[in-house]
């Protein structure tokens, strides 16, 4: 038997691509009754480049709000094309908006782990081909690493290309 899927974790790094699962994480969600978990997670800053800046941790959680809310704005622009794609709801959906700091697939099987998620919803490619190429792939890494069904979303043809500019 197929276990029952309550929870989706969503991750993006707010690419094209990445937002273009979000379709796919939605209408997963819909079609189970499951609720969203939506995560983008932050590369560390290096210490050698945090002496340099200067960053005090207030500093660092006034950046960490500003995301969030860049990141809840984002959000409801990606539900309206969503919603115009295939119809309400979407913002309902979403139980959580997790900005961690972190190595990315750490910080998704960390979070898929702690919030208790049935699967994992991750675009492809985001950052183009020669990031896979030297850096190696987070959808790759998670894949590789989970024992959670995980939903990897190639971008689309271009003939299929859904525009996510301007949100």
């Amino acid at each position: 038997m197929i276990p029952k899927i309550n929870k989706i974790l969503y991750a993006t790094d707010l690419s094209k691509n990445s937002s273009y699962a979000f379709l796919y994480a939605v209408d997963l969600a819909k079609k189970h009754g499951a609720k969203l978990v939506v995560l983008h997670a932050i590369e560390p800053i290096p210490p050698y480049a945090e002496a340099y800046g200067a960053m005090t941790d207030e500093f660092k959680k006034k950046q960490l709000a500003e995301i969030v809310e860049s990141m809840n704005k984002h959000l409801v622009g990606f539900c309206k094309k969503a919603e115009a794609q295939i119809g309400p709801p979407c913002v309902e959906l979403v139980s959580k908006i997790l900005v961690p700091t972190g190595h990315p697939p750490e910080a998704i099987l960390n979070a898929t782990d702690q919030e208790g998620c049935d699967v994992i919803v991750i675009g492809s490619h985001g950052k183009g081909f020669l990031s896979h190429a030297f850096l190696g792939s987070v959808s790759k890494a998670v894949l590789h690493r989970t024992r959670k069904p995980v939903f990897i979303i190639p971008l689309p043809s271009e003939k299929s290309a859904i525009d996510w500019d301007g949100i």
